[in-house]
C-alpha cells in the first residue's frame, strides 16, 4: 500500500496531514484444526487456505488404507470455509490424538476442532475406542475454554442413541448424523468437515452467533441413512444432549437440519449460543491481556467495565444479544462489590457479564477473572 507524504507547508499556518491507520488484526472464527491419518515430515501443524495444498503437505501412510482426512479437508472448503489447520497423526490411537492435541495447543487462531479419521472402521472395539477419544477431545475444548468439537457419530443408526448418551453433559461439542457420500468415493465419510465449512460460511456472513444450520450442503451426492422427524425428535429431547441431523429435503435438498449441542444445561443446549461466548472469552483474552498485573483498583475497574460495555454493545448491534436497548441485551459490573478485599488480596480482578444471546431468551451470567495465569470467563 503506497504510504501519504504529509505535505511540507509554504506559508506560515495550519497544514493537515493524512495519516492512515494500520487495521487491528480480525479475531478470527470458523477455523478448524483438522487430525487424521497422513504422512508427513514432521508432525506439525500445516496452515492451509487451499484445498489442493493437502496434497503438497501430506501423502498416505504405507500399509494404511487411505482416512478420510483428505475429504474432510476438501468438504471444509467446499462449503465455505477459508483457514485451516491440520495436523497429521502417525497412528490412529488415543496416545497419538493426545499428543496433537497437546501440538494445537500454540494455535492461536483455531476455534473448531474435527478428527474425521476417529471413526475409521466399524466394529465394536474401534466404535468403543473411537468414542473415548471423542470424550478427550471434549475434555480438551473444556480446559482450553476457547475451542469447540464438530463430532462425527457411528454409521450406523442402531448406535446413535450409545454414543449421544456416553458423550453427553459436555458443554463445548457438537455431534452431527449421518454419514456423506460424496463423489469418487465408494465409502461414506464422516460429515465434520463439511460441517465445519457450514460454520465458517455462516461466521463470515453472519456471524458466530449465527445458528449454523438450514443451510445446504456442498459437494454431497447423498446420505448414508435417512433420518425421520420422529427418530430426530428422540435424538433430541428437552435438556439433554442432542444429535443434529443432515436431513434430505424434498427441493431443498441436503441441510443441516439441528444446532444442538452435548450439554445438558438449558443455556447451552444451543451451538451458536455456545460458540458466541466462547469467542467472548477469545476476545477477552486478546484485548484484556494488558490489563494483567495493572493496581487493582478504582481506575482498573472503570477501564474494565469500560471496554466491556463497548464489546457488549457492539454485539448488540450485530444483532448477536436480544433487547430494543443495550440496556434489554447485557450488563457489566465491575466494581468494589465485585472485587471485594479478600479478592484483591489473591490478585484477582473480577468483572460480571450478563448477556441475553438471541436464543435463549434469559440472561446468562458470566464471571470474567485476571489473575497472573491470565484471564478466565466462567
Amino acid at each position: 500500500m503506497p504510504t501519504l507524504k504529509p505535505k511540507i507547508p509554504q506559508i506560515p499556518g495550519i497544514s493537515l496531514n493524512k495519516i492512515i491507520p494500520t487495521p487491528e488484526s480480525e479475531l478470527l472464527t470458523g477455523v478448524p484444526v483438522f487430525f487424521g491419518l497422513a504422512k508427513a515430515d514432521d508432525r506439525q501443524p500445516k496452515k492451509l487456505t487451499l484445498s489442493t495444498q493437502f496434497d503438497q503437505y501430506f501423502g498416505r501412510i504405507d500399509g494404511i488404507e487411505e482416512g478420510y482426512l483428505k475429504d474432510a479437508v476438501k468438504g471444509f472448503f467446499e462449503n465455505g470455509g477459508r483457514i485451516c489447520y491440520v495436523i497429521p497423526l502417525e497412528k490412529n490411537t488415543l496416545a497419538d490424538l493426545q499428543q496433537g492435541l497437546e501440538t494445537s495447543e500454540i494455535l492461536e487462531n483455531t476455534d473448531l476442532i474435527c478428527i474425521p479419521d476417529m471413526m475409521f472402521g466399524s466394529n465394536a472395539e474401534k466404535i468403543s475406542t473411537a468414542i473415548q477419544m471423542q470424550q478427550a477431545v471434549l475434555e480438551h475444548c473444556e480446559r482450553m475454554g476457547d475451542r469447540f468439537a464438530i463430532l462425527d457419530v457411528v454409521n450406523d443408526v442402531e448406535e446413535l442413541e450409545k454414543q449421544r448418551q456416553a458423550l453427553s453433559n459436555y458443554n463445548n461439542g457438537a455431534l452431527y448424523a449421518p454419514w456423506l457420500k460424496i463423489e469418487n468415493r465408494q465409502q461414506a465419510i464422516p460429515p465434520c468437515g463439511h460441517i465445519a465449512g457450514i460454520y465458517a460460511s455462516s461466521d463470515t456472513t453472519v456471524g458466530v452467533y449465527n445458528a449454523p444450520a438450514n443451510i445446504p450442503l456442498e459437494g454431497v451426492l447423498d446420505l448414508s441413512f435417512s433420518l425421520t422427524a420422529t427418530k430426530q425428535e428422540q435424538l433430541n429431547l428437552k435438556n439433554q444432549a442432542g444429535i443434529n441431523c443432515i436431513r434430505s429435503l424434498r427441493g431443498r435438498g441436503m441441510r443441516v437440519w439441528g444446532v444442538r449441542t452435548l450439554s445438558s444445561l438449558p443455556e447451552w443446549q444451543y451451538v451458536n449460543v455456545r460458540r458466541l461466548f466462547l469467542t467472548f472469552g477469545r476476545w477477552a483474552n486478546r484485548n484484556l491481556a494488558d490489563t494483567v498485573f495493572e493496581p487493582n483498583s478504582f481506575p482498573l475497574w472503570v477501564r474494565l467495565q469500560r471496554e466491556l460495555s463497548i464489546y457488549c454493545e457492539s454485539l448488540w448491534l450485530q444483532g448477536a444479544l436480544q433487547g430494543t436497548v443495550p440496556q434489554e441485551a447485557f450488563y457489566v459490573k465491575c466494581d468494589a462489590e465485585t472485587n471485594p478485599p479478600e479478592s484483591r488480596e489473591v490478585g484477582r480482578v473480577v468483572a460480571e457479564i450478563g448477556l441475553a444471546p438471541t436464543i435463549p431468551g434469559e440472561f446468562i451470567q458470566l464471571l470474567l477473572v485476571q489473575s497472573s495465569s491470565g484471564i478466565s470467563i466462567n
